[in-house]
């Protein structure tokens, strides 16, 4: 019995912290952890969470365990959430034990888009906004060329594994000066779009609504941590923008 509670414990611990890795809000995390505990034959399964690490207990029979574990940043993922629902309701429709599923779990491995696409794919979006904006197609041009010169820097600072405020900067800083050159130089309908539209991929879209919900939904701690570093990655935009600025002579938007 005990060796069963340990490693429904470790399946669930393990799920839920790739949950927080990549991105998932704490409801939902809370809620698959423990629908995977119950359908495990868990009596009780209780979750707390933070920012950065989880604890689970489980109770089976009478007999308790409890489980800690810390949960790094491995960048948003979808894809890995849903294999992890999936799995979650195989688990409560009887087509996968809790043997089954750990091993299930322990093939998911997250995906990327190729880094080219995302380049190509970012620029283009934020050249888009550029267009909703009234500008012409040389500001649609030049967005897309300084968007995606700092999706570049972005990936390469990134894959070096620096500091993700260190990251924003220097990507808003690069972005920001190629940017700036079309209101030196006077392109376009409307020079200022280029810079206020390529940085547009730097706004922290996702964690900022996942604040929100957390506070909503009764997680308040970790909604105002997940709330602090999105606005600290904004803030290291606004640096790095500022410091391009300063270089270029450029006065605003």
């Amino acid at each position: 019995m005990t060796s069963k509670q340990r490693a429904v414990s470790r399946l669930i611990a393990q799920a839920g912290q790739m949950l927080l890795a990549h991105g998932a809000e704490s409801t939902l995390v809370a809620d698959i952890m423990r629908r995977m505990g119950i359908a495990s034959d868990m009596d009780e399964v209780e979750v707390a969470l933070t920012a950065n690490s989880l604890v689970v207990t489980t109770v089976y029979h009478a007999h308790c365990i409890t489980t800690a574990r810390r949960c790094q940043d491995r960048g948003i993922n979808m894809k890995v959430v849903t294999d992890i629902q999936r799995i979650c309701i195989m688990m409560e429709k009887g087509i996968v034990d809790y043997q089954l599923a750990q091993q299930k779990l322990n093939r998911i491995t997250p995906q990327r888009y190729n880094r080219w696409l995302v380049l190509v794919m970012i620029g283009l979006s934020c050249a888009a906004f550029s267009r909703l904006a009234g500008g012409d197609w040389s500001i649609f041009a030049a967005t897309f060329v300084a968007s995606s010169v700092g999706m570049f820097v972005r990936q390469e600072i990134a894959h070096r594994h620096f500091n993700p405020l260190l990251n924003f900067a220097a990507t808003a800083f690069v972005t920001s000066l190629i940017s700036a050159q079309a209101v030196s130089y006077q392109w376009g309908n409307n020079p200022t779009l280029v810079m206020a539209c390529s940085v547009l991929m730097l706004v922290p879209g996702f964690p900022l609504i996942n604040s929100v919900a957390d506070m909503l939904k009764g997680y308040a701690n970790t909604g105002i941590a997940r709330f602090m570093i999105a606005s600290l990655l904004t803030l290291s935009t606004c640096l790095g923008i500022i410091a391009a600025m300063f270089v270029t002579g450029v006065s605003g938007w």
